[in-house]
């Protein structure tokens, strides 16, 4: 059989990473040629993960066709956050739980997204269907994938069936998921050896509203007021980028992972500002705003901005 590739999405988080590592698997197993590779090095929490349960860092790449024909997508779908050269091989599986957005394929595929709190989630299910037992360590990186992507359990986005996996995870793994998930989430809190350019990129998406193309990024921190006090420093980063990649808005949300809370900063043309304010129905004061409970780009960020832009 043909060899494929799997990755998530650019910017890997621990579930972009921690789950093409565990759908690899599960896909060797099944009888399936892949390889777990990633577009960009894993952040301080992937690699904690990485490191707790004794896997390399998939190698990183930069394009694919020089490789294969086909792939795997894993935690992604719209090309903008794919390799670069998506456009070029066959997609043929996609896990995901976001939103479905610009995706076509020449060719039928499996496509597989639920809406849940993670990715990995949705492979553990497959696992089970599957009847593949699922080895500890591949365990563990799967449950750091939901702690991460949950934040404990906390997000909004977190169902019954993370949960689940969680509890289920954590038993085959050998750890206690509230003491290993604090740990985990601190480990991607330290900011203050990183420079703003480095963290406005750590975890960054684009998306495209209504013929707008939109940055979000996410800083996690236990010290919101310290990480506010480089406001000017990241708001001329999140200039520089907007210049180089023509964004027409970019918007930095720094969240609060002890109380769930966040603020934001956002560069942009005038009408962006304002749509942001539609958005949420906050005025936006020396370009940054406060936004209480707010910690899912997902489920409590994209979605207002993009009704709000659709309208």
């Amino acid at each position: 059989m043909t060899k494929e590739l799997i990755f998530g999405h650019q910017n890997p988080d621990t579930d972009a990473i921690g789950t093409a590592i565990a759908f690899s698997y599960l896909q060797n197993k099944l009888g399936y040629d892949t390889e777990a590779v990633a577009l960009g090095n894993p952040n301080d929490e992937t690699q904690c993960a990485l490191d707790k349960f004794g896997f390399k860092a998939p190698r990183v790449v930069k394009t694919v066709k020089n490789e294969v024909d086909s792939v795997m997508l894993v935690d992604h779908n719209e090309p903008q956050q794919s390799v670069a050269d998506i456009d070029q091989v066959n997609v043929s599986w996609v896990v995901d739980h976001h939103r479905i957005m610009n995706f076509n394929t020449a060719n039928p595929l499996y496509y597989r997204a639920e809406p849940v709190g993670c990715t990995s989630t949705v492979v553990w299910k497959m696992y089970k269907e599957n009847g593949v037992e699922i080895p500890a360590n591949i365990a563990g990186i799967m449950l750091s994938a939901i702690i991460s992507d949950t934040l404990l359990l906390k997000s909004p986005t977190t169902t019954q069936d993370d949960k689940n996996a969680v509890e289920f995870l954590a038993k085959v793994a050998g750890v206690d998921y509230q003491e290993y998930g604090l740990s985990l989430l601190k480990a991607g809190t330290n900011i203050a050896s990183k420079t703003e350019k480095e963290l406005i990129n750590l975890d960054a998406k684009s998306f495209e509203l209504n013929g707008h193309i939109v940055r979000i990024a996410q800083i996690n921190t236990v010290d919101l007021p310290e990480a506010m006090e480089r406001k000017a420093a990241f708001m001329k980063e999140m200039q520089n980028a907007s210049a180089s990649d023509n964004y027409e808005m970019f918007m930095l949300v720094i969240t609060n992972i002890l109380d769930s809370n966040s603020e934001a900063i956002v560069v942009g043309t005038d009408e962006c500002k304002l749509l942001f304010e539609k958005a949420f129905d906050k005025k936006l004061v020396d370009s940054s705003v406060a936004l209480p409970g707010v910690v899912s780009r997902k489920k409590q960020v994209v979605p207002p901005l993009t009704q709000a832009f659709a309208n």
